[in-house]
């Protein structure tokens, strides 16, 4: 159980959970943006209730899209945790709670997961394998001391 409390093991971990995440949220946006396009984003938005519908698919699929390759690159991962969890709020909120819990049902269970891991992330940082550690490397050591 040590080797999983390395700092080495920690930062793969960081580097793992990032790309997985960044690639999911990458794919939803992607779908907002291409396949679905935004104006239908927006008509599905407005469907369904969303306040500001074609704001909110612009805004959905923009943090997507860039929070998404944030969060592989390492880069302003604190503000693009909260900015993807609040996204997921958002999902929650406005599509998914009413459905229950599994998403074969159209749930919460994703959105929740989702939205947790970018808060985790928000929290913890992206570790040293990252372009946030590379540009202020002497302020991340600081905070872990």
């Amino acid at each position: 159980m040590k080797l999983l409390r390395s700092a080495a093991a920690r930062d793969l971990v960081l580097l793992l959970s990032r790309i997985g995440l960044g690639v999911v949220f990458i794919a939803h946006g992607w779908q907002k943006f291409q396949t679905n396009g935004l104006d239908r984003t927006a008509a599905g938005f407005e469907q369904i209730g969303v306040p500001a519908p074609t704001l909110s698919a612009y805004y959905a699929t923009g943090i997507e899209l860039l929070g998404g390759v944030a969060l592989i690159l390492g880069v302003l991962t604190p503000v693009a945790g909260v900015l993807l969890a609040l996204d997921m709020v958002g999902a929650l909120a406005f599509v998914h709670l009413s459905n229950g819990v599994f998403v074969a049902n159209g749930g919460w269970e994703l959105v929740a997961a989702l939205g947790l891991l970018s808060l985790t992330l928000a929290a913890v940082g992206s570790g040293r394998v990252s372009v946030d550690n590379l540009l202020a490397p002497s302020a991340r050591q600081k905070v872990a001391a």
